[in-house]
């Protein structure tokens, strides 16, 4: 790999990485009552990546290419994920709302931090049961090889989760500090609803084209 091949696939990593996706709008889910559920669930998709990028490597992903079953079911797996995962958000929400009765000033109770173990499990289950990631990877990466080897292709395929993971952790960082500026529980519920809504919305959309 000549070194403009790996600066134009950085580039492009970077571009990729700044255009909103299911992760992106998971972690962004997870950061708003607490940042670290976020960078959690932001880890635990980069690893995803990692993972795709073995099972490109090793080959295994050409078999999912060449078979519709397989992709379409994992497709519907990775679309049911993310709808369970915005309709539970929706759920605890309206918990949230009834156990912390607001005072008379109109203050909402401080949201509960979802556990770090389950944020970084939802972002490495959803980033596995996305098939489009270990397509892209069989497709793009050998573009950017002069020889394709199993040593380069998880070489770029940790570049581009490592870029993708700065990318969901700033995102992260910055949900939950913007929010803690905002301090206005009506605009944090109305933000905690929308990022909910277009979960479900993705997941809904994803299970529709799988079937």
């Amino acid at each position: 790999m000549t070194p403009s091949l790996l600066l134009s696939f950085i580039g492009l990593c970077i571009l990729l990485s700044i255009t909103p996706g299911p992760d992106t709008f998971l972690v962004l889910r997870y950061s708003f009552a607490d940042a670290r559920p976020g960078i959690a669930a932001a880890v635990g998709s980069a690893l995803g990546g990692l993972v795709w990028a073995v099972v490109v490597a090793a080959g295994v992903a050409a078999l999912l290419e060449q078979s519709a079953t397989a992709y379409r079911l994992l497709k519907l797996i990775g679309g049911m994920y993310l709808l369970y995962l915005g309709i539970r958000a929706l759920i605890d929400l309206r918990k949230q709302r009834r156990a912390g009765a607001a005072d008379q000033a109109g203050q909402a109770a401080t949201p509960v931090p979802a556990p770090i173990r389950s944020a970084f499990a939802a972002g490495l289950v959803s980033c596995l049961f996305n098939p489009k990631v270990g397509l892209f990877y069989l497709a793009v990466l050998p573009q950017f090889l002069t020889e394709v080897t199993f040593a380069g292709t998880l070489a770029l395929g940790a570049i581009e989760s490592g870029i993708a993971a700065i990318e969901m952790v700033l995102v992260a960082v910055l949900a939950s500090r913007a929010v803690a500026l905002l301090r206005r529980p009506a605009v944090r519920d109305r933000l905690e609803q929308v990022s909910a809504g277009i979960l479900a919305a993705l997941g809904i959309g994803t299970a529709t084209s799988a079937a």
